[in-house]
């Protein structure tokens, strides 16, 4: 489960840094539109720079369109890596439990001690326990 997690992670950051681009790449082709428009309009074809400034207009709108997409795909990554962390810090938590209930069962203080102190580390992410 996790390793799907981390590739639908890795699949949306990919995404969002696609649209990202796909808006850079809008806002050259809007800037490119302009200056067809410009030269249209000094040459005196209205015909032309009218269909050079809504080209413009669609492109600009296009690039909103795709930062508004990518920030919204950013956030449901960011959610994912939030569902991440929190499986792995439960994954860590439970094996101290576990250890914690065989030191607590033996009542041997230097394991007591040992657990707590693993408990704490993992809570500030300094060690993580496998199974």
């Amino acid at each position: 489960m996790s390793k799907s997690l981390d590739k639908h992670l890795f699949n949306l950051k990919f995404a969002a840094k696609q649209l990202d681009r796909n808006a850079k790449k809008c806002d050259k082709e809007e800037k490119v539109e302009k200056s067809k428009l410009k030269k249209a309009i000094q040459k005196g074809n209205m015909d032309g720079a009218r269909i050079h400034a809504e080209n413009s207009i669609r492109q600009k709108n296009q690039s909103l369109n795709f930062l508004r997409m990518s920030a919204r795909v950013d956030a449901v990554a960011s959610r994912v890596q939030s569902a991440v962390t929190m499986k792995q810090v439960t994954g860590s938590m439970a094996g101290v439990v576990k250890a914690m209930d065989s030191a607590l069962s033996s009542m041997n203080l230097e394991k007591v001690s040992l657990c707590l102190y693993l408990a704490r580390c993992c809570v500030c992410g300094h060690v993580t326990l496998t199974r």
